[in-house]
């Protein structure tokens, strides 16, 4: 174990040092991590086979998205059963162990949580569909068809179609905000909401040390069912779903309630368990999540670096409104990249890439990265035989697959880059013997490397992980703020457009360059940044 770990260790349970805050989540997509076992799909043993590269990127914490019993007809978010492993990832020891390990050595385990919906295979939509005097019938959300024999309104799936699906059987609809396979659950039912806080209760005591709430503005709908409005912006080539406004159907109020119930199970146990929610929203309904007297999410997921213009002056400004809008009792966290969005590296570039692993580890907040990301790994094309996700199946031809950032690890020179010792269930990224952790790791100044590095400073220190931001600049080309703990200021100067610019810098010890370069002779006075470049400097005091 590194000496930096085994301080990291050493504090995990220190009243004065909160590990969410000030830690680094890293999410793992199992099925595309690495595969133990040759059916070509990743799995738990394959964490436990890979600690070692988690331990040595430095990161704090490991997001798990699920794992769960499925029938895998959204990968692992229709589950069948909350409290078991699929055997497709491997069994109850297993993730025990992986567990326990992990903690060893000092990293938390952060999991999935699905309270939206279930799969329709899970005993209680079983019970449910069987007849309308069922005493699971209230369980989930069903209603008689409108006066013309259709779906009770008009609302749209996220997947395609309309979110309502006919069951002959019992004569009604029943409402389901993805794939007809994953119903909805009926959270204004007490014995629901009991039911999936008890979901929470198993893996705490576990251990777990939190979870990521998976589609939590989805959670309530507008009981009156009211219909959505028309998306005047909407045109042809636009996801389907877009046709509509979601007026009635995300970010009700009454889910402010739900949340406040988990988060006090999850102040029940000791440890500082974390709750991070999932919520695509703008800035100021995002904050709501927080709760109004800090019993809300600790982390609510803060997507706006996906979607904000690259430019200097675009990311300023919004980290100037997140700032701003924060309530007092509200930590930041920034997010560049996940399971469900286009990679850091399609949409910036390699060049960028490495400019952009520099903004997110050392803005004010929480980051979270997102596997294969510190390797510089691109969308993947899937071909058409190959397309495995529902969306991409239900609505062809527009790009929506999230297929291509799903796409195995890549490992080594060995076959299917070590991933698997057989068929990996999705291809591997074309340029994959050029960019694998083995051969990065052997590079100084690679982007892995540059990772690694981040996080090691940034861990020792004070300023990075915990201190104040201070805007100083943002013009055509450079994005310029101090992060500042007590008489400590580090300088962090970004190039974003590619054509390089000037600053104006006070004296001070550049620390890190997005090259890698460590260390370097003392700087001050007017300066020319690089295309493409980044550093850190500690000002003189």
């Amino acid at each position: 174990m590194s000496s930096e770990n085994a301080a990291r260790l050493a504090r995990r349970d220190s009243k004065d040092f909160l590990w969410w805050k000030h830690g680094i989540v890293y999410q793992i997509y199992p099925r595309s991590f690495q595969d133990s076992n040759g059916d070509g799909v990743g799995d738990l043993g394959g964490i436990i086979d890979r600690l070692d590269y988690l331990e040595g990127l430095g990161i704090d914490a490991v997001w798990l998205s699920p794992f769960y019993r499925s029938p895998m007809a959204d990968f692992g978010y229709d589950i069948s059963d909350y409290r078991a492993i699929d055997p497709l990832f491997g069994d109850m020891p297993t993730f025990q162990h992986l567990l326990k390990e992990l903690h060893a050595r000092g990293i938390r385990l952060i999991v999935d949580y699905v309270p939206n919906h279930t799969s329709d295979q899970h005993p209680w939509f079983q019970e449910s569909r069987a007849s309308r005097g069922n005493a699971r019938r209230d369980w989930y959300i069903w209603r008689d068809p409108a006066p013309d024999g259709g779906p009770p309104n008009n609302w749209r799936a996220e997947f395609g179609g309309s979110s309502w699906t006919w069951d002959e059987p019992t004569g009604q609809y029943y409402y389901h905000a993805f794939l007809a396979s994953q119903p909805d659950l009926n959270w204004r039912n007490p014995e629901v909401v009991e039911a999936m806080l008890d979901v929470l209760r198993f893996w705490l005591d576990l251990g777990v040390d939190g979870f990521r709430v998976d589609a939590i503005h989805h959670l309530i709908e507008r009981a009156d069912l009211a219909d959505n409005p028309v998306n005047p912006l909407w045109h042809e080539g636009m996801d389907p779903a877009a046709q509509l406004l979601r007026a009635h159907t995300v970010d009700q109020p009454e889910v402010h309630e739900a949340i406040a119930a988990m988060r006090r199970v999850a102040d029940a146990y000791d440890g500082d368990r974390v709750l991070i929610g999932e919520a695509y929203l703008p800035l100021d309904r995002l904050m709501a999540y927080y709760g109004a007297a800090g019993d809300g999410f600790h982390l609510p997921f803060n997507f706006h670096l996906i979607r904000t213009p690259w430019t200097p002056t675009a990311l300023a400004s919004l980290i100037a409104a997140y700032e701003a809008g924060l309530p007092a009792h509200g930590w930041p966290n920034w997010v560049l990249g996940n399971h469900d969005r286009p990679r850091l590296a399609s949409r910036l570039g390699m060049a960028q890439a490495r400019v952009a692993a520099m903004l997110l580890l050392t803005l004010r907040g929480t980051p979270t990265l997102y596997q294969g990301d510190e390797l510089g790994i691109a969308d993947v094309p899937i071909p058409p035989d190959r397309v495995r996700d529902p969306w991409e199946l239900n609505v062809p031809g527009l790009g929506l697959g999230r297929d291509p950032v799903r796409t195995p690890m890549l490992w080594s020179a060995a076959p299917n880059a070590g991933f698997s010792s057989g068929e990996p269930w999705l291809p591997l990224s074309e340029n994959w013997r050029d960019i694998h952790a083995e051969r990065q790791a052997a590079v100084p100044g690679s982007l892995l490397n540059l990772y690694r590095d981040l996080i090691a400073l940034r861990r020792r220190e004070p300023a990075l992980w915990g201190g104040a931001y201070v805007p100083v600049a943002s013009t055509d080309s450079l994005l310029i703020y101090e992060r500042v703990a007590g008489d400590d200021r580090l300088l962090v100067i970004l190039e974003l457009s590619g054509r390089g610019g000037e600053a104006n810098i006070p004296a001070g010890t550049v620390l890190l360059t997005t090259d890698g370069l460590a260390s370097t002779p003392p700087v001050g006075g007017t300066v020319k940044i690089p295309p493409n470049h980044g550093l850190i400097v500690r000002l003189q005091r």
